[in-house]
């Protein structure tokens, strides 16, 4: 596991050269644009909501000793609920409006690195790559948000609030790398079969979530060159799985003279 994390960090190395070298930034223009737009509406939500939450946490305390305390604290909850579950929505909204123009970047990523411009695998249209990436992201956003909540809550427990708090990072950086994967995934496995393989290599989608979700603490850069860098490097990865394990398998249908 922990060898395919940082493989999936790795990854990174040389994404911007790649990119360069294979003139793909053009095609990043309407995905950094979905993402400035989702991170803004997404941004100005969570602060008018912020407020509103940390009230309706603070009455559940029934009692009146205390309740200025508890107040306070439902505030920095309520705070921390709202800046978990926008980076939560702003991350899957921009990854599955943004699939019809990434899958393509992916092949021709693809393309250069095995050195083959036509491949044995799934075409698909601008509608079916846009609805792949709505279930992909729609089914993943509502499981993370299943993990994240009682990690929220964990979070503020003295001590052991440090291991919900990294957990929590975790689940998020898991949930951004298979979205990344799948850019490639959608090519070559049915969606049953791309959650399979995410599970199997769990380890590279931490590694490629972790440094996207590194990449959202950086203010307005961050949301231009996550999508770009991440996708690039996800592609990489996922691509020298997938022809490991069709070597593997032509491998053990050939036979044994």
């Amino acid at each position: 596991m922990i060898k395919n994390i940082l493989k999936g960090i790795k990854a990174y190395t040389g994404t911007f050269t790649l990119i360069s070298k294979l003139k793909l930034w053009k095609y990043f223009l309407v995905p950094i644009i979905i993402s400035i737009i989702t991170a803004t509406i997404v941004g100005f939500t969570a602060y008018g909501l912020s407020d509103n939450i940390g009230r309706f946490i603070a009455k559940i305390w029934p009692w009146e000793t205390g309740i200025e305390t508890f107040t306070s604290i439902s505030s920095y909850l309520g705070g921390a609920i709202i800046i978990v579950l926008g980076f939560i929505l702003y991350k899957h909204i921009v990854m599955a409006l943004s699939a019809p123009f990434m899958s393509p970047v992916s092949e021709k990523i693809e393309a250069h690195l095995t050195g083959e411009n036509k491949h044995e695998h799934r075409i698909t249209s601008f509608k079916e790559q846009l609805w792949r990436g709505i279930r992909i992201n729609v089914r993943n956003l509502f499981k993370e948000i299943l993990f994240t909540i009682p990690l929220i809550i964990i979070s503020f427990i003295p001590v052991i609030g440090i291991l919900g708090t990294i957990l929590m990072f975790l689940v998020q950086a898991f949930y951004a790398g298979f979205g990344n994967m799948d850019y490639t995934l959608e090519r070559h496995f049915k969606y049953g079969e791309s959650v399979n393989f995410v599970r199997k290599n769990r380890g590279l989608a931490i590694g490629n979530g972790i440094v996207f979700m590194l990449f959202l603490l950086i203010p307005i850069i961050g949301i231009i060159i996550v999508l770009p860098l991440s996708v690039t490097a996800a592609t990489t990865k996922t691509v020298e799985v997938i022809k490991a394990k069709n070597k593997l398998l032509t491998e053990q249908k050939t036979p044994t003279v």
